[in-house]
Parts: structure tokens; C-alpha cells; sequence
């Protein structure tokens, strides 16, 4: 907006002149304002993804390890196969619920 200049036609008064550059600074300031604030506003909705996701493969490599100690244990000692499972169900809804508070605390 500061790149507009009159035409140098001299059709403004210099009082003219002078409102009207303040109102073009004015503009001009609001602008990066409003730029900065939408700037902002995606970092933080980024930072939001960033934080969900990392929470979420955590939770995920937890309940991977999890279910591969599920399934060494069960071969080791079948008769304990519905324990396992059990713990294993257990674990992994706690990990999920935690994934799901996560998503609920950083989207507000």
C-alpha cells in the first residue's frame, strides 16, 4: 500500500495529502495486523497436528511392543493366552484414552 503515490496531478491540497498518506499507513498497518494474527493462528493450529501425531505414534509403538510381548508370552505359556489378552486389551484402550484426551486438550 506505501507504493501508491499520487499522480502528481496536484489535485489534493497538501492537508488533503497528508490524510490521505495517514490513511494509507493506517491501511497498511492494519494489514501486517491482520497477516501476523493469521501467521500466528496456523503455527499454533501446526503445533497442534505436531503434538496429536506425536502422541499417537508413541501410544502406537507402546501397543505394538505390547502385542509382541502378548504373542512371546502366549507361546511360551498358552494357558495364560486369555490373561494376555486380556492385559493387552487393557493397555491398549488406557493408550488410546490418552491419544483421545491429548486430541481434546490441544484442540481447544
Amino acid at each position: 500500500m506505501s507504493n501508491i503515490v499520487p499522480s502528481g496531478s496536484g489535485m489534493l491540497s497538501p492537508r488533503e495529502s497528508r490524510t490521505a498518506s495517514r490513511a494509507l499507513a493506517r491501511i497498511d498497518s492494519q494489514t501486517d495486523v491482520g497477516l501476523a494474527r493469521i501467521q500466528q493462528a496456523a503455527e499454533l493450529q501446526v503445533e497442534r497436528v505436531q503434538a496429536v501425531g506425536y502422541v499417537g505414534q508413541q501410544g502406537m509403538q507402546v501397543v505394538a511392543l505390547v502385542s509382541q510381548m502378548e504373542a512371546n508370552l502366549a507361546a511360551l505359556v498358552p494357558m495364560a493366552t486369555s490373561r494376555l489378552q486380556a492385559v493387552g486389551d487393557l493397555v491398549g484402550l488406557e493408550v488410546a484414552d490418552v491419544i483421545s484426551q491429548t486430541v481434546r486438550r490441544v484442540s481447544r
